[in-house]
């Protein structure tokens, strides 16, 4: 292993920047064009059919076979015009990665003659084998029919891999009993039921108000090393990340990377991959460096939530492919190296309007404002009522080490609003009824008028926070760089939802029943919420051992590992939440509640293998050779008739040297007999507890005796290439 290490900063010496030639030099002239969009509609349908199909994706509505089959012919004409020569149903199965199975346009008729067919019923269903896909149960092995239906409302694209093209429509994948077995389905229910629940609260201010979209930006951090660095490390290729490494003296103490001059080969490598997102219809916009050494991100602009999250896996994905043309490997995983920042991948949402109005915006007067607080508080109250179900969205084997270390936010869900924005809703709660009166003097008795025209530059930023209020919108900063941010905004849309169901039902009351004038009501409730909620909400140092005393204080919940987290799922309220609303039902959340511990317990289960196979088979070694080098040296020494005082440090060296290989291998054995037990458990729950508690617990301990042997072996014999390595050389 020493041979590859050296020739692999052999080859990372001789690397040049990659050679990257742009379509154009304005962007607006190549975007979009591998993207089955409005255009390429207009181009190869009738307008009858277009038309038609318009209607039906704003509305919602079945596409019907005519339909179909005109769709079907308009992407047929397009993909082979641009080269495809087969086509995918694009999905995300439960899996975490994107799935697809290649067909050929390619047929043959009844006389034999060769074709190029691609028929309505084919665009709009497919049936890929859903046996070796997770199910948690929903389907057996020998159960393996599946089915994945075309979801019109996320563009088909082209994507080019090896010299070929092929069409990918994005599809949902379900079972063959029906339930969902991908991230796409239920999020898709989520932003329905979230218009359905908002609209009416909107019509309270607006009458125009028929439909409201969530929209979603999410930004992409993520870690870049040399290929032959990378392939190296065998912890790093096969769980993500590096199971052992002494820090380097310099990491990122220094704050010098951070918004830094882009390096030549990762400036290539950023342009590569963007030309290629842009063209796919991804409107990448910012690119910088981030705060640890070879930390990167990219940010796109506000999208449709379902087209944002189609995009974001998508961009991973063309991250990776790009990346090899460039010699390097994309990281994703939350934290690939100890002791610098984390990767996330922070998800600024927000709803607006048919009418163009942002709902998490502030208006220019009083009862655009109302309207704003209406949104803006039902947003806190959600999150306060359910912040267990927020955090356990976010739970991951890899994100747990991310959480609450170097400026990603802690496991305790709260809500960051400003300084501003926390006095205009103390204020607001602790104003009194007064008699209401016409036009805007009604609102400014009520101290509506107090909030800011423009609030994006009046609040602070607080990195520490998991849920932030940016200005227009919310951040949810604590979703991990590997995740498909489906799961948390499944949950955000749907609580957030509920509670506008809530929060209209209430109010309805109170006008209906009390005779409340519609404002009165409307305030009235508001301030209930803004009372109810407030313990959720925190301006602080989330960081803090204060923070977290504060927060127990506070009721709130500060669960540290993912199976813990996950126990939500099994609460009897978030059950009823998710069926009662159509978006999981309580089979389908139970298989999501199994399907995540099993991922969590086969992370732990390969690492702990990594680590095992590194320690005993590559590390002791090594070690055991080193000191036999160290006892020649002794020997030689005595055999010049050196007194011992001149081998004195050596025997201590070569005595820890022993205690360190014996505490390897003790604790590595140890983790051998304690997985073997764990796997006896056939509750998974139990199990993936085990894994945390008694596998997991003997990973410190055998990183640390490597580390140390990592500090004491010669330079030259050691297995593993260093971090001081990989994180600095580009």
């Amino acid at each position: 292993m020493a041979i590859l290490r050296f020739k692999a900063l052999e080859l990372v010496s001789q690397r040049k920047p990659g050679e990257v030639v742009l379509p154009s030099h304005k962007i607006s002239e190549f975007f979009g064009e591998n993207v089955f969009g409005f255009e390429a509609m207009r181009a190869t349908m009738s307008s009858d059919f277009f038309k038609r199909l318009v209607r039906t994706t704003e509305a919602g509505e079945k596409v019907d076979r005519d339909l179909a089959d005109a769709v079907a012919a308009a992407m047929k004409t397009w993909a082979i015009s641009k080269g495809a020569t087969h086509y995918t149903h694009w999905f995300q199965p439960l899996t975490g990665s994107t799935a697809e199975k290649h067909d050929s346009f390619f047929d043959l008729t009844f006389d034999g003659d060769a074709i190029e067919s691609f028929k309505g019923s084919a665009l709009v269903q497919q049936e890929p084998d859903a046996s070796s896909f997770p199910s948690g149960g929903i389907r057996n092995t020998f159960e393996a029919r599946g089915y994945s239906a075309w979801d019109p409302s996320s563009p088909a694209f082209l994507i080019e891999n090896a010299g070929t093209k092929t069409l990918c429509i994005p599809t949902i994948f379900v079972s063959y009993t029906g339930e969902a077995l991908d991230y796409k389905t239920p999020l898709l229910k989520s932003l329905k039921l979230l218009n359905d629940a908002a609209v009416p609260v909107c019509q309270y201010f607006d009458k125009e108000v028929t439909k409201v979209i969530t929209t979603l930006g999410i930004e992409q951090e993520y870690f870049l090393v040399d290929k032959a660095l990378y392939e190296a490390r065998p912890d790093l290729i096969v769980s993500g990340r590096t199971l052992f490494g002494h820090a380097p003296a310099k990491g990122q103490q220094l704050e010098d990377h951070y918004f830094g001059s882009i390096p030549s080969r990762v400036h290539a490598f950023m342009v590569d991959f963007e030309k290629t997102a842009l063209r796919l219809g991804i409107p990448l916009r910012t690119r910088h460096n981030e705060v640890a050494p070879n930390q990167f991100e990219c940010a796109p602009t506000f999208e449709d939530a379902n087209l944002a999250v189609d995009h974001n896996q998508l961009l991973m994905d063309i991250m990776d492919r790009v990346a090899e043309r460039h010699n390097f490997k994309v990281l994703l995983h939350e934290k690939p190296f100890k002791g610098v920042n984390g990767s996330g991948k922070h998800n600024n949402w927000a709803m607006s309007t048919n009418t163009g109005v942002n709902l998490l915006g502030p208006g220019k007067k009083p009862k655009e404002n109302l309207q704003f607080l209406t949104f803006f508080i039902n947003t806190i109250k959600a999150v306060y009522k359910y912040d267990d179900l927020m955090r356990a969205s976010i739970a991951s084997a890899s994100n747990d080490h991310r959480l609450g270390a170097n400026e990603a936010p802690p496991a305790i869900m709260s809500v960051f609003i400003g300084q501003q924005l926390t006095a205009v809703l103390d204020e607001f709660e602790r104003t009194s009824k007064v008699p209401i009166e016409k036009g805007d003097n009604m609102y400014l008795k009520l101290g509506i008028d107090r909030i800011p025209e423009v609030l994006r530059d009046n609040t602070d930023r607080n990195r520490t926070s998991p849920f932030a209020f940016t200005g227009n919108k919310f951040e949810f900063r604590a979703v991990g760089s590997s995740a498909n941010s489906s799961s948390p905004m499944t949950v955000l849309n749907t609580i957030v939802a509920n509670q506008l169901i809530e929060f209209r039902k209430t109010v309805d009351e109170l006008i209906d029943n009390q005779g409340v004038k519609k404002e009165v009501a409307i305030i009235q409730v508001l301030r209930e919420y803004v009372a109810e909620s407030k313990r959720i909400r925190f301006e602080g140092n989330g960081y803090s051992k204060e923070w977290e005393e504060e927060a127990e204080r506070r009721g709130l919940s500060n669960v540290k590992s993912t199976p813990m987290a996950l126990d939500v799922y099994d609460r009897e309220d978030v059950v009823e939440l998710f069926s009662k609303h159509g978006i999981l039902t309580e089979k389908e959340l139970k298989a999501r509640h199994e399907i995540l511990l099993e991922e969590y317990i086969k992370k732990i289960q390969i690492e702990s293998r990594v680590m095992g196979d590194l320690a005993v088979n590559h590390v002791i070694p090594t070690a055991i050779a080193y000191q036999n080098k160290l006892i020649q040296n002794i020997r030689g020494l005595k055999d010049l008739g050196l007194e011992d005082e001149y081998t004195q440090t050596t025997l201590e060296a070569i005595k820890k040297m022993s205690r360190h290989i014996t505490t390897i291998q003790k604790n590595v054995d140890a983790m051998i007999d304690a997985r073997k037990v764990a796997n006896k458990i056939d509750d998974v729950r139990e199990r993936a507890i085990m894994y945390r508690e008694q596998v997991f617990g003997y990973f410190d301990t055998i990183r640390y005796s490597v580390d140390k042997l990592e500090l004491m072996v010669d330079d030259e014999d050691w297995p593993l290439i260093k971090y001081r390595e990989l994180m600095f050389r580009r």
